[in-house]
């Protein structure tokens, strides 16, 4: 029985291993990761200032071609979103106040913009580059 509990517990070692959290951007405006498999996948971190300013931290951002994961956080009590547009593609995250949200994305290299979606954020400038590669 004990060699059963031992086995079990060093799979679930090796099995928690195996996942890719990749948060260590080191300050960029986004951190492509390299997804393991095969298949393109980075993550993209924006977020909105503490004071609620109509602007993202990040005015440019770059991610690898492929399933992108959007990580949008929002520390201030003003409600802002993120859209990603460009190249027939069109779409947005949660509405987020005091907090965060995410959503995946299917991207081709090329040039995109981000902004956010709620009222005159974009015009007010709440807007980004997005470079795919």
């Amino acid at each position: 029985m004990r060699w059963i509990v031992v086995g079990a517990a060093c799979a679930a070692l090796a099995l928690a291993g195996c996942g890719s959290d990749d948060d260590s951007g080191g300050g960029s405006s986004s951190t492509p990761a390299s997804g393991g498999g095969g298949g393109g996948s980075s993550s993209l971190s924006l977020s909105a200032p503490a004071d609620g300013s109509k602007k993202y931290d990040q005015a440019t951002a770059t991610a690898k071609a492929g399933t992108v994961t959007v990580k949008f956080d929002n520390p201030s009590s003003v409600p802002h979103a993120v859209e990603i547009e460009g190249n027939g593609i069109e779409k947005s995250s949660d509405v987020v106040t005091s907090g965060d949200t995410s959503f995946s994305i299917d991207l081709k290299p090329g040039e995109y913009e981000y902004y956010c979606p709620v009222g005159d954020h974009k015009a007010a400038g709440m807007e980004g580059k997005l470079t795919v590669m």
